[in-house]
């Protein structure tokens, strides 16, 4: 199995599940519990299933499960700007800032393997 620090998506999703798990806490301890449960859910699957695509049985399950992880990726960005508008003491900042390097990375995999399918 190869390595996660030698996969930089890998590296990037987890990075962005240890912010999204430390900033749910910190929506526990303000008793935000129903959005730290929605955001913690969302966020921490866009890298589980990165990493479940790692191990796809062909390029077609591969580019699904990235597309999965896309459809997290907005659904997390929803609930941080939704956090951001109604909570103006939580700082999403840094992490729409992960989040958007993760959403370039899986959006160019995504691309570079719909390409190679067609060739």
């Amino acid at each position: 199995m190869k390595k996660n620090e030698d996969n930089p998506l890998l590296t990037k999703t987890m990075q962005f599940s240890v912010e999204i798990v430390k900033f749910s806490d910190e929506l526990v301890k303000n008793h935000k519990m129903i959005l730290a449960n929605q955001i913690l859910k969302s966020g921490t699957s866009i890298g589980a299933n990165a990493r479940e695509a790692q191990n796809s049985e062909s390029k077609t399950d591969f580019i699904h499960k990235l597309k999965i992880s896309a459809k997290e990726i907005e659904e997390t960005q929803y609930w941080l700007e939704l956090i951001s508008k109604v909570y103006e003491q939580f700082d999403v900042t840094h992490m729409e800032s992960l989040l958007d390097e993760v959403a370039r990375i899986v959006n160019v995999i995504i691309t570079t393997s719909k390409k190679s399918l067609k060739n």
